[in-house]
C-alpha cells in the first residue's frame, strides 16, 4: 500500500530483542566443542583399555623351580585382583612355542636364553630373572675341555628340553655332533644323575633343578664322580653372549668337608619373562613387581637384588619394562590401590583434550560471541556508506528512487534482526546512520530541486531580455521608415 506521496511507507520495527542469541552462541560455540569432541575421541582411542583381569603362564614341570616360582607369582598378583592360570609344560622350548603362538593364549613364559635361533615376532622380555646353572659330571680322569668326551656315553637331556638344546650347542663347538662315535642319551635330572651313579653314562649334563647347589653338593660327595671345571668359562660367555661364566667358591657345599676343595667354575645362561608385546603396561609393572619379590633374594648363584634386570639377551626388552627398570612404578601406581591408579590413569588422558582444547576455547568464546553479534550490525554500514556517496553524485532522479528503495530494503532488514538486548545501543545507532543517510538523500534531491529551480528563474530572465531586445530594434526601424518616407514626400 502506498502514502498519498506515492511512496511505500516505512518499515515498522519488528526486531526482537533476547537475552541470549542461541543461535550465534552455538555456531561461535560449535566450532570449539567438535575440536574437542574430536580431541577426546583421538584420546580415547589411543588410550590404553583397562587392563585384563587373567593371565596365563606357562611355566614348567610340576614341581620344579619355575612352576614353584609361578605358584608364587599367582599368589602375589592376587593381591591387585589379578588371576593367573599356570600351565604345566616339559620346558623351555614349549614355553617358547607357546608363548610365540597367538592361539595358544598364553601371556607370558619363562624361557631360557639360547633355545631361540630365530627369535619370534612379536615377542618381548620383562628382563632376565635367574640363571639357569650348567654342571658337568663324569667319571675318569680329569678333564678340562668338552672335547675330551668324544666316544663316551653322554646323557644331556630330554628331548626338546632347554639342557638338550645348550648341551648339543656347546658339543658341537668342541666338535660332537649326533650320529658319531659320541652316544648321546636323552636322560636328564634325577635319571641323568642316578645312571651317572650307577655307572650306566659316563656324562651328565645337568641344568636347572638338576644342578641346584644341593644336587651338585651330593654328587660331589659320591665317589667316582668328578665334578667339570669349566677352565674355559670365559671364552665361552664371550662367545655365547647369552652365558655367563660363575664361579663357586672354595666350600661352598660343605664347610666341614671343605667341598670344594677349590673353586670351580661353571657356565649359566639366564632365563627371562619373555611376553607377548601386547601385554597391557599395567600388568608388566605387577609382573616385574613379582618377579623382584620371586627372584630378588641372595642364593650361592647370586646376589641379592641382582635379578630381575633388564639385560635381555635373546629378546628385546619391552619399552615398558625399560621404563620401569629406568624410573619404576608411575605416581599413581605408587600411592593408589591397582585398580584404582588404572582408572586413575586413563582419565588423566581423557582430561589432556579438555584442558588443551575445551578450557581456552571456552574463554574465547565470549569474544567471538561479541564479535559474531556485532559483525550482524557492522555488515550494513558498507552499504550505507556506498548510498551516501552516490546520493552526492548528480544522479538522476530515476537513479535517487532506486537508491531510496535500497534503503528501504536495508531498513527492512536491519529492523526485522533479532538482537541479544545488550546490544540494543548498537541496534539503534544504526537505525540512526540510516536515518542520517535517508536525511542525506533528502537533502541531496533538494538542492538538485533548487539548482534546477534556479537554472530555469536564470534562462526565462534571459529570454525575456532577448524579448526586449527584439521588440525594440523593431520599434526602431519602424520609426527610421516612418521618417524617410516623410523625407521623400
Amino acid at each position: 500500500m502506498k502514502s498519498p506521496t506515492g511512496r511505500k511507507p516505512r518499515p515498522r520495527l519488528v526486531a526482537r530483542f533476547v537475552a541470549i542469541s542461541w543461535r550465534d552462541l552455538a555456531v561461535t560455540f560449535g566450532p570449539i566443542l567438535l575440536v574437542s569432541a574430536a580431541a577426546i575421541w583421538l584420546a580415547v582411542r589411543l588410550i590404553q583399555p583397562a587392563p585384563p583381569n587373567t593371565l596365563t603362564m606357562s611355566a614348567g614341570p610340576k614341581g620344579s623351580t619355575y612352576w614353584n616360582a609361578a605358584q608364587k607369582y599367582k599368589e602375589i598378583l592376587a593381591r591387585n585382583k589379578i588371576a593367573l592360570t599356570v600351565l604345566e609344560s616339559e620346558g623351555s622350548l614349549q614355553n617358547l612355542r607357546r608363548v610365540a603362538d597367538p592361539d595358544a593364549h598364553v601371556d607370558v613364559a619363562f624361557v631360557q636364553d639360547g633355545l631361540a635361533s630365530k627369535v619370534p615376532g612379536g615377542l618381548v622380555s620383562l628382563g632376565s630373572v635367574a640363571y639357569v646353572p650348567l654342571v658337568v659330571f663324569y667319571h675318569g680322569p680329569v678333564a678340562t675341555r668338552l672335547s675330551q668326551f668324544a666316544g663316551q656315553r653322554l646323557a644331556i637331556g630330554a628331548e626338546g628340553s632347554g639342557t638338550r638344546e645348550l648341551a648339543l650347542t656347546l658339543l658341537k663347538a668342541n666338535g660332537i655332533e649326533p650320529g658319531g662315535s659320541t652316544k648321546l642319551l636323552p636322560l636328564s635330572g634325577e635319571d641323568a644323575a642316578r645312571a651317572l651313579v650307577e655307572g650306566k653314562t659316563d656324562v651328565a649334563f645337568l641344568a636347572g633343578d638338576s644342578a641346584q647347589p644341593p644336587v651338585m653338593g651330593r654328587l660331589m660327595r659320591t665317589p667316582g664322580v668328578r665334578f667339570f671345571d669349566f677352565t674355559q668359562a670365559d671364552a665361552y660367555a664371550r662367545r655365547f653372549p647369552y652365558l655367563t661364566a660363575i664361579t663357586i667358591p672354595m666350600g661352598a657345599f660343605d664347610f666341614g668337608r671343605n667341598l670344594p676343595p677349590e673353586p670351580l667354575q661353571f657356565i649359566a645362561p639366564t632365563a627371562e619373562l619373555v611376553a607377548r608385546d601386547s601385554l597391557h603396561p599395567a600388568l608388566s609393572d605387577l609382573l616385574i613387581e613379582a618377579a623382584k619379590e620371586v627372584h630378588g633374594r641372595s642364593t650361592l648363584l647370586q646376589r641379592a637384588g641382582e635379578f630381575p634386570s633388564p639385560r635381555a639377551q635373546d629378546f628385546p626388552i619391552s619399552a615398558d619394562a625399560a621404563r620401569y627398570y629406568k624410573s619404576g612404578k608411575s605416581f599413581l601406581y605408587r600411592v593408589l590401590p591397582f585398580w584404582v591408579a588404572s582408572l586413575a590413569d586413563r582419565l588423566v588422558v581423557l582430561l589432556v583434550p579438555i584442558i588443551v582444547v575445551l578450557i581456552p576455547g571456552m574463554r574465547i568464546v565470549p569474544s567471538l560471541y561479541a564479535w559474531r553479534v556485532k559483525s550482524r550490525i557492522y555488515r550494513w554500514y558498507g552499504s550505507l556508506i556506498a548510498l551516501e556517496r552516490a546520493a552526492m553524485a548528480d544522479i538522476s532522479p530515476a537513479e535517487r528512487q532506486a537508491l531510496l528503495r535500497r534503503l528501504d530494503s536495508i531498513e527492512e532488514s536491519v529492523n526485522g534482526m533479532k538482537m541479544p538486548l545488550a546490544y540494543a545501543e548498537q541496534f539503534y545507532v544504526l537505525r540512526e546512520h540510516i536515518g542520517f543517510v535517508r536525511a542525506r538523500l533528502a537533502e541531496a534531491r533538494d538542492t538538485r530541486a533548487a539548482d534546477r529551480a534556479e537554472g530555469e528563474g536564470a534562462q526565462e530572465g534571459e529570454s525575456q531580455e532577448a524579448d526586449t531586445a527584439g521588440n525594440e530594434a523593431s520599434h526602431a526601424e519602424e520609426s527610421g521608415g516612418n521618417d524617410t518616407g516623410e523625407r521623400t514626400h
